[in-house]
């Protein structure tokens, strides 16, 4: 994984700036996304790999389904890729973009898994703490995970805050052995 991010890093920022220097960051962002769901796709991630499917017929084919979905810049970045042999990191890639649009826009994605459902007021209160916890304005996804039995698992970036009873236990097990 993070032998991964380090071959990305250099392409995502690269697209980050250029996003920048343009004032695209949104439009990037939306190519970059388009193009990671197309490449996740079960069947055409086979092709990437396959020694029997040339560079050029494997770009024509990518450029083919993004026609429309892509600009003129986003060929040239995926025709980069292709040369490079790159194309399995647009995921990364796309992640670190979204990481660098979130710093430079002054907030953070924070991901809370609950093991049961915030009311509305719950959901604030927790965003506004979040909030000044991490100095940064956030954008909040809640998901339930019944298994945590009770309490949240905060994952802002890098950063992972486990409160759940599930991760105090698996704790206090690690301290008991």
């Amino acid at each position: 994984m993070s032998e991964l991010a380090t071959l990305a890093r250099p392409y995502a920022a690269a697209v980050f700036k250029r996003a920048k220097e343009t004032d695209a960051t949104e439009k990037w962002s939306q190519s970059l996304a388009f193009m990671s769901a197309v490449l996740s796709n079960e069947e055409i991630s086979v092709l990437l790999d396959n020694p029997k499917v040339s560079k050029q017929d494997l770009l024509v084919f990518i450029l083919d389904i993004c026609q429309g979905q892509i600009d003129e810049e986003g060929a040239n970045f995926l025709k980069l890729l292709v040369h490079n042999s790159r194309l399995a990191l647009i995921s990364t890639i796309t992640r670190l973009f979204e990481a660098y649009k979130a710093d430079d826009e002054g907030y953070v994605d924070v991901e809370v898994s609950t093991a049961y459902e915030f009311s509305e007021e719950a959901q604030l209160n927790f965003a506004a703490t979040l909030e000044k916890a991490l100095s940064k304005k956030i954008h909040m996804n809640v998901t339930l995970d019944k298994s945590l039995i009770g309490g949240v698992l905060v994952r802002a970036g890098d950063k992972v805050i486990d409160g759940s009873i599930r991760g105090q236990l698996q704790h206090m097990q690690k301290t008991l052995q």
